[in-house]
Formats: structure tokens, sequence, C-alpha cells
């Protein structure tokens, strides 16, 4: 599919494919014209860039990730040790944001009250 039909697809506009393409982060076949063919497995695998992106794993660790990814099966545990490193880091940043929303819920129950004191003659 062209960059186009890809970029519909996925979601991302066709300026951040290229970036992309540019950091490493994908590699794009080419065919006999050299323009670039993306296949359903470039799908899923932009769509798990876009995961890690959300999770707020580093574009630098994305590129790392990346880069192992294109080498193969050899470097399978290199990968594996990345996403353990960044699912702590999703876990620790869940915990955060447990105590963040318990706290801002706390504080509106707080004004709840105070606005139904306000209210009472």
């Amino acid at each position: 599919m062209t960059i186009g039909e890809f970029s519909k697809k996925t979601g991302m506009s066709t300026y951040t494919l290229r970036y992309y393409e540019n950091k490493k982060l994908i590699i794009v076949l080419r065919d006999d014209k050299g323009r670039r063919v993306y296949t359903e497995k470039d799908i899923e695998w932009v769509q798990f860039i876009k995961r890690l992106k959300e999770t707020g794993m580093k574009l630098s660790e994305i590129q790392k990730y990346a880069l192992l990814r294109y080498e193969g099966e050899k470097t399978m545990l290199e990968r594996l040790e990345l996403l353990e490193k960044h699912y702590h880091f999703v876990v620790e940043q869940q915990k955060k944001w447990e105590i963040y929303s318990q706290n801002l819920r706390q504080k509106i129950i707080w004004y709840e009250k105070e606005i139904q004191k306000n209210k009472t003659p």
C-alpha cells in the first residue's frame, strides 16, 4: 500500500511516517520505482510504536528497540529486557496516577461538602 493509504489505516500523518522512517523506526520496502510499499505487518509495527509512545517510552528507546527488531531473532533477549524495563516504568506510573486520582477525588468530595454546607440555611 502507498504512504497515503498507510497513513489512513494507521491514523498517522505522512509527515510522521517519513520522520519515523528517517529515524529508522520504520524500514519500508520500496518498489522498482523507489516508491514506498507498506505491508500489513508494517501496520502492526506502527500500532506497537504508538502504544509504546502512549505509555511514555522515549523516542530514543523506541529507536533502540526498532533497530534491534530489524536485526532479527538474535536480539530477542535485548528487546525483552527493554520491554521489561518499560513495563516496570508503566507500573510505577500507574501507581503514581492512582495516588493522584485519589487526591483529586478527595478534593472533589471536600468541595462538594463545602458547597452543600453553604447552601444549607
